[in-house]
């Protein structure tokens, strides 16, 4: 079953677009694995199921799959706009098991995401690893903030040229017109800081322009004894790419 929408989230203040995929034979008798499927830069709430299989790979699984829309926020609370961060956190964990019979169970909560929302699935989960079971990252962006808010600063054309203009704009709403770094925001930080971890599942096309970050931040998390696993292959940053991740980690966690 597929449902696309809205609902009137309290913490943004406004209607947001929502959309809920659910396996063929949803049942109340039965609580469903959730599993929480984040947007890229450029996405709504409707991406993943026109650019992906996604609908078909949950036909026959045990997860309902929630799909929202954050917008260009990268999942943050942001200083000049909306509180995404709590509203994908805390709000919309609410508002969907008081609809569907969602487990409450830690081990069957997940989120994960490509690009932005690969980030935002990270951001999510490291800053609560006591909500969320598992992580699914597939070539996120912002691995390393500190130093992506520097780079950005010192060489604002260059990102502009790679990315739009539009995209300085989107971190000067979240992080104010100095691009001020903040720590709860910066997924190093918030490895220091966690007492317990999600499963970890990294993934990145080897023609990738954040492989090397991946690689990068791969051997970061060793270092550190947090259990991860990555995943790489021959591919770019796509849906071609993105839909084959999903369809592996749904393999991968029975989902």
């Amino acid at each position: 079953m597929r449902l696309s929408g809205t609902i009137f989230s309290n913490v943004l203040q406004k209607d947001t677009g929502i959309t809920i995929i659910t396996p063929n034979d949803l049942s109340k008798q039965k609580q469903y694995k959730v599993a929480y499927v984040l947007h890229g830069l450029c996405g709504n709430s409707k991406t993943w199921l026109d650019y992906s299989m996604l609908s078909v790979y949950a036909m026959q699984g045990n997860t309902i799959f929630i799909l929202p829309d954050a917008e260009r926020s990268f999942y943050c609370n942001m200083k000049y706009g909306f509180d995404y961060f709590n509203y994908i956190t805390e709000e919309l964990p609410l508002i969907c098991k008081n609809i569907f019979s969602i487990s409450s169970h830690r081990e069957d909560t997940i989120i994960l995401g490509g690009s932005m929302g690969g980030y935002g699935a990270l951001l999510c989960a490291l800053s609560k690893p006591e909500q969320y079971g598992i992580c699914g990252a597939f070539s996120s962006c912002c691995l390393f903030l500190k130093q992506g808010l520097y780079d950005m600063k010192q060489n604002s054309m260059k990102y502009e040229q790679q990315f739009g203009k539009q995209l300085i704009n989107d971190f000067t709403a979240i992080f104010g017109e100095t691009l001020e770094w903040r720590a709860e925001f910066d997924l190093i930080e918030l490895v220091k800081k966690a007492k317990v971890f999600p499963q970890i599942y990294l993934t990145c096309g080897t023609n990738d322009f954040f492989y090397k970050d991946h690689l990068q931040f791969c051997e970061y998390l060793k270092n550190k004894n947090v259990p991860y696993s990555f995943e790489q292959w021959n591919a770019q940053h796509d849906f071609i790419y993105f839909d084959e991740a999903m369809k592996k980690m749904i393999s991968k966690y029975s989902l």
